[in-house]
């Protein structure tokens, strides 16, 4: 297995990359591909002893996040998910991860590989923690603005995903909704309930974003601007929650010893929320494994990103989501 690592994405690149690809290359027994600037990266890396282990591929350029995606995108064509994608495209790679701009891995991605044919449009999918397990929720900000027709997609990506990764024989689907009632939302998501109903899908019906984290759905489709919003107000509930018990549980004698004594559960809790457990998110729909990491990723994280990538190789997830959606074409 050949996992290709921009190693030029990160806030902090690229030493969080360099330290994972190390990690991996060791802890799999298998070759790392890291791509960047060969200058930067080589000093960096002789200092782990994995150079027989670790590849390093050069690409000059650099997309950064104040980078406009489709322009540099073809106006940066040695940058190091450009470098990357192509060594996917050719075959010499079997999963790309980038902790970069995420509008520039999709302007890539679009550019060097194309959509899997039949795609209308790509989904950058997101994997959260929900009561006993985790939920799949696509598209979280690749697509502002969506169709009916993309929802419909989307929902059979995602649920190839659950299948494939998160092992649910029959992922229960659900769509974003302000009510759980048939009828209610937006003029998309009526439209999109339709199609969803009539699909071969298990779906469930409309799901209201406060419910989600409760556990009884695995799959929910949304447009890329609600999507994001849902995401990221759900990180900062959450950074705002460990933040204030952090304060609370440390004010006094009396709740400081409380809290040493409850510390294992607190750390389990500190697992369950934290990104960096789940590494990188897919998007799905680009003809090739291409993975997005959060941009304030460290090495931990990162090392997660390439165990996520991995596990997508090993499930042959590109494949099965090319045939979903040449059956879907077909019954549509």
């Amino acid at each position: 297995m050949r996992i290709v690592l921009d190693a030029m994405g990160s806030d902090t690149y690229p030493d969080p990359e360099i330290k994972a690809a190390a990690e991996a290359a060791v802890r799999f027994d298998e070759k790392i591909i890291l791509v960047g600037n060969r200058e930067i990266l080589k000093p960096k890396l002789e200092t782990y002893g994995v150079m027989d282990k670790v590849e390093l591929i050069h690409a000059p350029e650099v997309l950064e996040m104040s980078d406009k995606p489709a322009q540099t995108a073809r106006g940066k064509a040695l940058n190091s998910m450009a470098v990357g994608m192509d060594l996917l495209k050719s075959g010499e790679g079997d999963a790309f991860i980038t902790a970069g701009n995420t509008g520039g891995a999709m302007a890539n991605g679009l550019f060097r590989l194309g959509r899997i044919r039949g795609v209308k449009r790509p989904a950058l999918t997101g994997v959260l923690p929900v009561r006993n397990g985790q939920c799949i929720v696509l598209d979280i900000g690749a697509n502002a603005d969506c169709r009916p027709e993309y929802l419909l997609q989307f929902a059979l990506m995602g649920s190839i995903y659950a299948e494939k990764i998160l092992k649910i024989k029959v992922p229960r689907l659900a769509l974003m909704s302000n009510g759980e009632e048939e009828g209610k939302g937006n003029e998309l998501v009526k439209s999109s309930y339709e199609l969803l109903k009539q699909s071969k899908l298990n779906f469930i019906g409309n799901v209201e974003s406060k419910e989600i984290y409760n556990g009884g759905v695995d799959v929910v489709v949304t447009d890329g601007f609600t999507g994001n919003v849902f995401l990221k107000t759900s990180e900062a509930v959450a950074k705002f929650m460990i933040s204030i018990l952090k304060e609370n549980l440390t004010s006094s004698l009396r709740t400081t010893i409380g809290a040493a004594l409850a510390k294992p559960a607190f750390d389990q809790i500190r697992k369950v929320m934290d990104p960096g457990e789940i590494g990188a998110v897919p998007l799905l729909g680009i003809d090739g494994l291409v993975f997005v990491a959060h941009g304030r990723s460290d090495s931990r994280a990162m090392f997660s990103a390439i165990r996520a990538a991995r596990q997508a190789v090993e499930e042959n997830l590109l494949e099965a989501v090319k045939i979903g959606i040449q059956q879907q074409s077909k019954s549509g």
